[in-house]
């Protein structure tokens, strides 16, 4: 069956679902109403959720209005965070001590990723840096054709880059030598932004600016297979703005991709087959729990999807053009950020406001991160908080 044919023929079932389903939400929001094309105000609810700060601490000067969605990552438990101006921080998840700086003059707006021994970022003028994980020393540096403003992608043996030009080069993990490059048509208008590849066996995946998710053999860079996330169709270019900007989630062997466009994609990772189309989606990451996915769209609406079937379970309107942060998922809450600094915690099982707290005064672009039940987000400015639920 064609991709197209998948979402043309789940757009009717998803159409139905929303018209039954929107009685669930009435009744839950309340307060001053906001103007057309202004943000949703801040509606008042009762906590059913405490959420407790952690630590909080600067890594830098941050991406400022760049345009990048600088956001921490952690492996081992340990924290790496970037700043255009700033360097590269490792700090201790649990307390949030700095463990090392590597300091920089280049404006580090990529990543970091890590994998290994290694951190890797990018700059925005092309530059790529590894340093090892545990002294935060240097070991090779690289370069690239265009700015990098996603988290490169780490994998066994191979590093991988991925450029705002669409482009993604791998290079040798130990000494920094270009191994391979593919690179992809870009339309006349996308979306400021892109997102880190995902690293599969033996293969790596990258969303396109097109609305396309290719599959690439991780050894040579030769495209295995490709297949349409979102549709991009409109009389001008900015309708048919279709951007698949978050990083895919492989989930066994089933990924789920999501577009600018208002939709998202279930594909079987080897065959590259679609399984299932659900007509809501965004520029985004897509949260993950056990049986939903949570996506936040262009509009600042956020959806709760069954994980087997794509079926929508709720919509939460209260967030309305927002400029929300894609998703993240802490215990049985979906978590996402907004421009105003606040971080919203919602119920996986019907979208229901749980919590809110406020991260700082600085929008946060980034999507929350989560690590062993601490949730981590970082603002605009560089500011990095930890957060966990009681």
């Amino acid at each position: 069956m064609r991709t197209r044919d998948v979402l043309r023929g789940t757009a009717a079932l998803m159409c139905i679902v929303a018209l039954t389903g929107c009685t669930t939400v009435k009744g839950w929001f309340g307060g001053k109403k906001a103007k057309p094309n202004e943000p949703a105000a801040l509606v008042e609810f009762a906590p059913s959720q405490t959420v407790d700060r952690l630590w909080s601490t600067r890594v830098g000067k941050g991406e400022g209005r760049s345009g990048v969605r600088q956001g921490p990552v952690v492996a081992d438990g340990r924290i790496y965070a970037a700043a255009v101006s700033g360097g590269v921080t490792a700090l201790d998840l649990q307390s949030g001590r700095k463990l090392w700086t590597h300091e920089s003059k280049l404006r580090l707006s990529g990543g970091p990723g890590v994998g290994g021994d290694l951190v890797v970022v990018g700059s925005l003028d092309g530059e790529v840096i590894a340093l090892d994980a545990e002294t935060g020393a240097e070991r090779w540096q690289a370069k690239v054709p265009n700015e990098v403003i996603a988290a490169p992608a780490v994998g066994p043996g191979l590093v991988f880059v991925r450029s705002n030009d669409n482009r993604v080069t791998a290079f040798d993990a130990a000494s920094g030598q270009r191994r391979w490059f593919w690179s992809h048509d870009v339309p006349p208008l996308s979306v400021r932004g892109n997102d880190a590849p995902l690293v599969g066996p033996g293969l790596i995946f990258v969303g396109n600016d097109d609305g396309t998710l290719t599959a690439l053999s991780a050894n040579d860079g030769n495209p295995l297979w490709e297949v349409p996330v979102g549709q991009p169709e409109g009389r001008t270019e900015l309708d048919r703005m279709a951007d698949v900007d978050g990083t895919p989630v492989l989930d066994g062997q089933v990924i789920f991709a999501t577009s600018f466009k208002g939709s998202t994609l279930a594909i079987d990772g080897p065959s590259g087959r679609p399984m299932w189309a659900a007509e809501y989606g965004g520029p985004g990451r897509i949260g993950v729990s056990h049986d939903r996915l949570v996506v936040s769209d262009a509009t600042g609406n956020v959806h709760g999807l069954d994980k087997g079937t794509g079926s929508a379970m709720w919509s939460q309107p209260a967030l309305a053009l927002r400029k929300l942060t894609a998703p993240a998922v802490q215990g049985d809450y979906a978590v996402v950020g907004d421009f105003e600094g606040y971080l919203h915690w919602m119920k996986l099982d019907n979208g229901e406001f749980a919590a809110r707290v406020r991260a700082g005064r600085k929008a946060l672009r980034a999507a929350p991160v989560v690590a062993d039940g601490i949730l981590l987000v970082q603002n605009i400015d560089g500011d990095l908080s930890a957060y966990r639920l009681q």
